[in-house]
C-alpha cells in the first residue's frame, strides 16, 4: 500500500503548490465538463475551455506535446462546439439534435485521426521524442517490445506511441462531440481507456484519476444520450 502511495505522490514533491493546485483544478473543471456534456448542456463548453487553458500551461512546462497539442484543439473546437449547440436550426427555436454519424461523418473522424496521428509522429520525430532512426515496421516493432517488456522504464519508453493513438482518437471525438453525434463517447471510452496508465506511469496521479472518472462517465454519457437519441427518433414519429 505504501508502495501505491509513494508512487502516486512522488511526482509531485518536486512540483510547486501553484502547479499541483492548477493541475486539480483543471481536472475538477474537466470532470464537471463531462457531466454537462452527458446532459446535453452547453456549460461543457466553457467549463472544459477552461480547463484546456490551464492543461496548455502545465502541459508546456511538462513537455508533453502530444497532450498539448490535443488541448489546444480541444479550446478551439469547444468554441466551435459552443457555436454549434448554441444555433438555432429551425423555426421552432430548436438546436441540433442527437444523431448518429453518417458515412460521411465517419470518413471525417477517420481523416481527422489519421491526419492527427501523422501529425503527431512528425512531431514527435522532429523532437526525438520517438526514435527518428527507426522506419515503420521498426518503429512497431520497437514500441510493442517495450510496451510488453514489463519493466516501467520500458514503458515509460514507449508512452508516445501511445500518445499518438490517445491524440488522434480524442481530436476525432472532440469534432463527433461539437457536431452532436453519439459516436463521440465510444471513442472517448477508447482513448480513456489507454490514458489512464498512461498518465500514472508519466507521473500526474491527478490526471490520471481525472481520466477513471472520465472513462465511467463516458460510459455512462454514451447510455444516457442513447435514451435521448431513441426519445427524438419518437418524437420525430409523432410529428
Amino acid at each position: 500500500m505504501n508502495e501505491i502511495i509513494h508512487f502516486f505522490l512522488e511526482p509531485y514533491h518536486e512540483a510547486s503548490w501553484i502547479n499541483i493546485i492548477l493541475e486539480f483544478t483543471a481536472a475538477a473543471l474537466g470532470v464537471a465538463s463531462v457531466l454537462y456534456a452527458r446532459k446535453e448542456n452547453i456549460l461543457v463548453f466553457p467549463t472544459g475551455i477552461i480547463s484546456t487553458g490551464i492543461y496548455v500551461y502545465l502541459l508546456a512546462q511538462w513537455n508533453l506535446y502530444g497532450d498539448l497539442i490535443i488541448n489546444i484543439y480541444y479550446t478551439l473546437m469547444s468554441i466551435y462546439g459552443w457555436y454549434q449547440w448554441s444555433k438555432v436550426v429551425d423555426d421552432n427555436d430548436s438546436h441540433i439534435p442527437i444523431t448518429r454519424s453518417t458515412t460521411k461523418d465517419k470518413i471525417k473522424a477517420f481523416a481527422i485521426f489519421a491526419f492527427t496521428s501523422v501529425f503527431v509522429i512528425a512531431v514527435y520525430r522532429h523532437f526525438n521524442v520517438m526514435p527518428n532512426n527507426l522506419g515503420f515496421k521498426e518503429s512497431v516493432e520497437y514500441a510493442i517490445a517495450k510496451l510488453t517488456s514489463g519493466k516501467l522504464s520500458d514503458f515509460r519508453q514507449a508512452t508516445p506511441f501511445l500518445d499518438t493513438f490517445t491524440t488522434g482518437v480524442f481530436f476525432a471525438a472532440m469534432w463527433l462531440m461539437a457536431n452532436k453525434k453519439i459516436e463521440n463517447w465510444i471513442l472517448w471510452i477508447a482513448g480513456n481507456i489507454v490514458s489512464i496508465p498512461l498518465y500514472f506511469v508519466k507521473g500526474y496521479g491527478f490526471t490520471g484519476i481525472q481520466y477513471i472518472i472520465f472513462l465511467i462517465l463516458a460510459v455512462y454519457g454514451y447510455k444516457e444520450w442513447k435514451i435521448m437519441l431513441n426519445q427524438n427518433k419518437l418524437k420525430v414519429k409523432v410529428n
